[in-house]
């Protein structure tokens, strides 16, 4: 008996140990609002506790940037919640795995890759929306906007922000949106027009929302998760939706080709497919890739798909660079310093 006791202490020991394993690090590029990170990361992590997700954050054109000049040794494993239209550009350089994550059948068809194996899926649509400062409106005698068309008239001169194309998702998709539903002659023209009437543009999509939600303009250009939610919690805006109809875009998720750990990163696919995952985002969005998970949402117009412009993402994703090369050429020097 004695003989046997250090082997039945090292066995003990060894059960004990065993449960707490190292949980696998999977690091995710993302451009989600800050406010929606906790509480995916504790949804999927309540499902898959040995996987841990660490979040990278930053604006979807500095997130695609990065992805992009990370080409040849990719650090993250994992996009969840960054625009479609950005992964298509990785796609195109052959940076995503192909994987049908569980429950593909249920996502609209427009909120997939349609290859037979997809490299992307859709999560939400976000689209482009006007914060209306409606107090300092007033005081300054400046009226409402109904149209993308009353921005370019000269009582908003110096009171509009938008942000930058080039770092900002949002005004990326403001920009593609207006080319396509004003065609590209006429939707340039109007962002030389608008151009005149900006006081700044941001590197942020919220960034306009907030400050005009603050009063430190009359319009920001932004989207419509800011918009709604701001407004929700009584900042003394208008959230306008213009009549010429919205640029959007979707939040979409993929794995990077050559990660590590795949398995990981499958099961972070497959949850983002799930219906639970798609009750999270329509917290934040109206329009989500699971058609009947959808409720309604107070702010936005009872025809909310009849406000998104026909959009042709293929189009935006492979013409991306040059419209981001066009717009800073003519309007550039309005943009705030980057931190």
């Amino acid at each position: 008996m004695k003989q046997g006791t250090p082997l039945l202490a090292s066995a003990l020991l060894a059960a004990m140990t065993a449960p707490v394993m190292a949980a696998t690090d999977l690091t995710v590029y993302t451009a989600f609002e800050p406010e929606q990170l906790t509480e995916l990361k504790i949804a999927f992590e309540r499902q898959h506790p040995d996987i841990q997700i660490k979040w990278v954050r930053d604006s979807t054109g500095v997130v695609t940037a990065r992805l992009l000049a990370e080409k040849a040794q990719p650090k993250a494993d994992v996009v969840w919640g960054l625009a479609a239209t950005s992964l298509m550009q990785l796609d195109q350089q052959q940076m995503l795995a192909g994987y049908a994550p569980k429950g593909l059948d249920k996502l609209d068809s427009r909120f997939r890759d349609p290859k037979a194996e997809p490299h992307w899926i859709g999560l939400d649509a976000f689209f482009s929306a006007i914060c209306f400062n409606k107090v300092e409106a007033e005081k300054q005698g400046i009226p409402a906007p109904t149209s993308w068309s009353d921005l370019t008239k000269p009582i908003y001169k110096g009171k509009v922000i938008m942000p930058n194309p080039s770092s900002s998702g949002t005004g990326f998709l403001s920009v593609a949106g207006w080319l396509q539903s004003m065609g590209e002659q006429q939707g340039w023209q109007f962002m030389t027009g608008l151009h005149q009437n900006i006081d700044r543009y941001t590197h942020s999509g919220s960034a306009p929302c907030k400050l005009a939600a603050s009063g430190e303009t009359v319009v920001g250009i932004s989207f419509d998760f800011p918009a709604t939610s701001l407004k929700g919690k009584g900042a003394p805006i208008d959230v306008i939706f213009p009549s010429e109809g919205s640029g959007w875009d979707m939040e979409a998720a993929a794995i990077l080709k050559g990660t590590p750990k795949l398995a990981a990163a499958k099961q972070l696919l497959d949850f983002a497919a799930t219906e639970q995952a798609n009750s999270l985002y329509n917290k934040s969005f109206a329009v989500v890739a699971i058609p009947q998970i959808a409720k309604a949402r107070d702010g936005y117009p009872a025809d909310i798909k009849g406000q998104m412009i026909e959009n042709d993402f293929a189009w935006a994703a492979r013409e991306r660079n040059q419209i981001l090369s066009q717009w800073t050429a003519s309007f550039d020097g309005k943009s705030e310093a980057k931190q």
